[in-house]
């Protein structure tokens, strides 16, 4: 087992929190968005067929191949079938992925797009109009999927194990994110409440501790 990025005693027990060596990717968990990405050197987001962002974008607006648009011009047409905000990739000493880009102009630039369609949205939220309130809700959700790829994407994945003198009585793992927020939060709740018996040997044990 590798080391622990924390610990601590808690009631009576100790809680270990430590970085998921095999998390799972939060791209296989039930997302409103598709991520679409494209690099040179890593597999990033959903799996696609698309050879470029312009062919992308070409199908998602209905284009044909022979019409002379833009890529401002397909994102616009796009973006009347589609909610999407672009992806952004931070390529240095390890990855970092947001939707509003990144001040080094060297080691980062868009890397691709997290979607969903507007007929999706409806049948998500059954309505029959995407409203700019829904408009904004779902970009939102976008934008949260993309900030627990991120944390995938720089190893911010954790588990932790609680023991009881010694001997583990518990433990859960692929927690995305800070771990102060959630993993640690849940490993405190699942700690079990000790016996009134262990509670006096444990009182009895830090009285000595500390005479």
């Amino acid at each position: 087992m590798h080391d622990a990025v924390f610990e601590e005693a808690y009631h009576g027990h100790t809680i270990k929190i430590y970085h998921d060596l095999d998390p799972e990717s939060p791209r296989q968990w039930s997302n409103l968005g598709t991520l679409i990405c494209w690099h040179r050197r890593y597999r990033l987001g959903d799996g696609h067929q698309f050879d470029s962002p312009e062919v992308f974008l070409r199908d998602l607006a209905g284009v044909s191949d022979q019409s002379d648009l833009s890529m401002d011009q397909l994102r616009e047409r796009a973006e009347r079938k589609a909610i999407i905000l672009p992806v952004y990739l931070y390529d240095h000493s390890g990855l970092a992925m947001n939707t509003i880009g990144f001040h080094c102009p060297w080691d980062s630039g868009q890397v691709g797009y997290v979607y969903v369609t507007l007929e999706a949205v409806r049948e998500e939220f059954g309505v029959k109009r995407v409203t700019k309130a829904l408009r904004e809700k779902t970009e939102d959700i976008l934008r949260a999927e993309i900030v627990s790829y991120d944390a995938y994407l720089a190893g911010r994945v954790y588990g932790y194990i609680i023991e009881h003198d010694g001997e583990e009585v518990d433990a859960c793992w692929g927690f995305v994110g800070d771990y102060e927020l959630d993993c640690l939060l849940e490993a405190r709740r699942a700690v079990p409440a000790l016996l009134p018996s262990q509670t006096r040997e444990s009182a009895a044990a830090q009285a000595r501790a500390h005479p």
